[in-house]
């Protein structure tokens, strides 16, 4: 059975998913923890635009770099953004050819998985 955890490290919070390869373990009683502190709140997300396709996050962490503005002219599979998780850079590439017609974070936000970073039209 998988089941998501969210833990804290560094003063960032993580959401992990885990496999609980024992049902017994997973019944033992635990030892008192306190209470993690609550997910940073994720900006909104900017509604897409008619026949726009959105670029989604793959990964939670903090937006590193963005590397395109609204009215930039973009190609398949050009890096848009760069996502930091866990000291390392990931690249965020463009799904489609277009126009950035919207972009939903700025630059040290905290994202989550398919949090939506900017439209394409």
């Amino acid at each position: 059975m998988k089941k998501t955890v969210r833990i804290s490290f560094e003063g960032k919070t993580y959401d992990v998913e885990v496999e609980v390869l024992d049902s017994a373990v997973a019944a033992a009683p635990a030892a008192p923890v306190a209470a993690p502190a609550p997910a940073p709140a994720a900006p909104a997300a900017a509604p897409a635009v008619a026949g726009g396709t959105e670029v989604k996050s793959p990964l939670a962490g903090s937006v590193f770099k963005l590397k395109v503005n609204v009215g930039d002219t973009v190609a398949v599979n050009q890096e848009v953004a760069v996502i930091e998780a866990l000291k390392m850079e990931n690249p965020v590439v463009a799904p489609c050819a277009g126009k950035v017609t919207s972009i939903s974070v700025k630059e040290t936000d905290t994202v989550t998985d398919g949090q939506v970073l900017m439209t394409i039209a």
